[in-house]
Parts: C-alpha cells; sequence; structure tokens
C-alpha cells in the first residue's frame, strides 16, 4: 500500500495507532500461525498478547533502543487525548496506544525492516 500524503504531512498519533493496532495483530498471528498449533489455543495467545497491558510491557522491552525520532512518535502518541476504556488501566492503555502509534508511523514511513526488527524484540521470546 502506498501512502500519500499532501506536503510531507502524516496522520495523528491516533490514525497512526489504530492502523499500527491492526498491523501488530496481524505480526502476532502470523508468528502464531508459524509456531502452530490449535486454533483455539493461538486464538487464546493472540488475545493475550494484544490486551492493553502486553502492549505496554512491550513497549517497555524496546523503550531503551528507540531513536530520538522514534520516541517523539512514542511520547506525541502517548500523551494524545484519548479516553481509556473504563476496565482498563489508563497508563497501559495510553503505553499502548504509543506503541501502535509507533508501529503505524514505522509502515507509513516505509521502515518495514525496523518495524519488524522492533516487533521482534517487543514481543515476549517464550510466545515465539
Amino acid at each position: 500500500m502506498i501512502f500519500n500524503f499532501e506536503h510531507g504531512s502524516l496522520p495523528g498519533s491516533l490514525e497512526l495507532a489504530y492502523l499500527g493496532d491492526s498491523l501488530y495483530d496481524l505480526y502476532v498471528r502470523e508468528h502464531l500461525i508459524a509456531k502452530g498449533g490449535r486454533v483455539r489455543a493461538m486464538h487464546r495467545g493472540a488475545i493475550s498478547l494484544v490486551c492493553a497491558h502486553a502492549q505496554s510491557e512491550a513497549l517497555s522491552r524496546i523503550a531503551d533502543g528507540l531513536t530520538e525520532a522514534e520516541k517523539d512518535v512514542v511520547r506525541r502518541a502517548r500523551n494524545a487525548h484519548q479516553s481509556p476504556p473504563k476496565n482498563a488501566d489508563p497508563g497501559e492503555y495510553h503505553h499502548a496506544t504509543a506503541l501502535e502509534a509507533l508501529i503505524g508511523w514505522l509502515y507509513v514511513t516505509g521502515q518495514r525492516d525496523r518495524m519488524n526488527e522492533l516487533l521482534s524484540l517487543a514481543l515476549p521470546e517464550d510466545n515465539f
């Protein structure tokens, strides 16, 4: 998919997170399928890895290795005005949104190798 942004402007943080959420889910599911097993177990594994708590932890695993530009994307998305669901921890929800925005930003800017590198570091090794 090719993104065409007028005057070099990119989508906002929450739009990037919206895209990044799908990309993160796809990455997790591809790796669970490659690992094999029953669909029900893969589904439970995916749910446990794409929740706000797990995504917040994933961001923590990669935070020290981010470039300044990546840290800026994370910071903007983390601070974006949003209303977390009532059952979600607000801090975890904001960190999860930041991770998703980072993934979306890397995708939109054509940095697919970096996106895959960070995703492989972000997810717990025992699941892959």
